[in-house]
């Protein structure tokens, strides 16, 4: 009986085109904003011969990072701190590509806040406390002269949906926000304004090119093991991104239908306005330490106390080369 019942078993494996000695990963993604370029693969998972690899995504990043120090997750995406954090306790991960880039916008709702500038004596609603946003904008604050402690009062009570719906209510009337609540904001109240280019500020604050807010993190051993099937899922998250920036309504209705955590027209009124990127770790990591510097200024212990070994730069596209 146990005989026939593992022929059994093969026989449904084979007509599914798949082996009794397949290797099964799951890549893990996020719901809301950093998910939407990986969308398209909710409908064509990455293909590696003798793997079979599945997308899942989890509502938050906290939950991901969780997944990654209890070993569960050997794939998928953080942001950028978090990642280094995680490196820096000892568990063997490494950044394969940056593919987010700084999709910030400061909108105001007073006449008077023309210029950054005129953000001394104001408050303002910061989309993360202790996360990207938060530090890429202390940084361009000091760079006008403005201590963030003292002459502007930065609000962190506010999730991101909550401070889009406050700015269009006029509850609020200044916020730092990422897309795609940036574009949900400006939408819904149009006497709302976008303060300069926060990008182009970073820059002239000092920072390397645009600044990362999501990676693609792979765990070391995985990639060890089995580099046939990283490489698969580096080239299709690469493919995806591509596409869901070049058709912004398709990839709009498939972030809904695969209930990512935003409607098809917002997201895709947003993703042209996003910065959907594709950057090779190699590549990124002047952007990435030119962020990691600005941690290290404010919160060093939120990356580990240091910059990244060499190690959490992970060349993909040589692997098992």
């Amino acid at each position: 009986m146990k005989r026939f019942a593992a022929f059994l078993i093969t026989s449904v494996l084979v007509l599914a085109g798949l082996s009794a000695q397949d290797t099964n990963i799951t890549l893990f993604t996020l719901k809301g904003p950093s998910g939407v370029g990986m969308v398209k693969l909710f409908e064509t998972a990455p293909q590696a011969k003798g793997y079979v690899i599945s997308i899942e995504a989890l509502a938050q990043a906290d939950l991901m990072a969780a997944k990654f120090l209890s070993g569960e997750a050997q794939v998928g995406i953080l942001p950028p701190n978090v990642a280094a954090k995680i490196a820096s306790s000892g568990k063997g991960i490494a950044v394969a590509a940056v593919i987010g880039q700084g999709m910030l916008k400061l909108i105001s709702a007073d006449p008077v806040v023309t210029r950054i500038e005129d953000l001394k004596g104001k408050t303002v609603e910061v989309a993360g406390q202790g996360a990207t946003p938060d530090y890429v904008f202390r940084r361009i604050l000091r760079f006008y002269k403005l201590d963030p402690d003292k002459d502007v009062q930065l609000g962190y009570a506010l999730a991101y949906p909550e401070i889009a719906q406050s700015l269009i209510a006029g509850k609020i009337t200044l916020a730092l926000l990422p897309e795609p609540f940036a574009t949900m904001a400006l939408g819904g109240n149009k006497k709302l304004q976008v303060v300069g280019d926060i990008q182009a500020e970073w820059v002239k604050a000092g920072g390397n090119s645009n600044y990362p807010m999501t990676v693609l993190v792979v765990s070391r051993d995985l990639a060890q093991k089995h580099p046939a099937a990283v490489r698969a899922i580096y080239d299709s998250i690469r493919e995806s991104i591509s596409w869901v920036t070049a058709h912004p309504s398709e990839a709009g209705a498939l972030v809904e239908q695969y209930n990512l955590g935003l409607k098809a027209p917002i997201a895709a009124a947003a993703i042209p306005k996003s910065s959907y990127v594709f950057i090779p770790a190699v590549q990124a990591r002047p952007a990435l330490e030119s962020l990691y510097k600005a941690f290290l200024e404010y919160a060093p212990q939120s990356i580990g106390g240091k910059l990244p070994a060499d190690s959490f730069y992970l060349d993909v596209e040589n692997l098992g080369k």
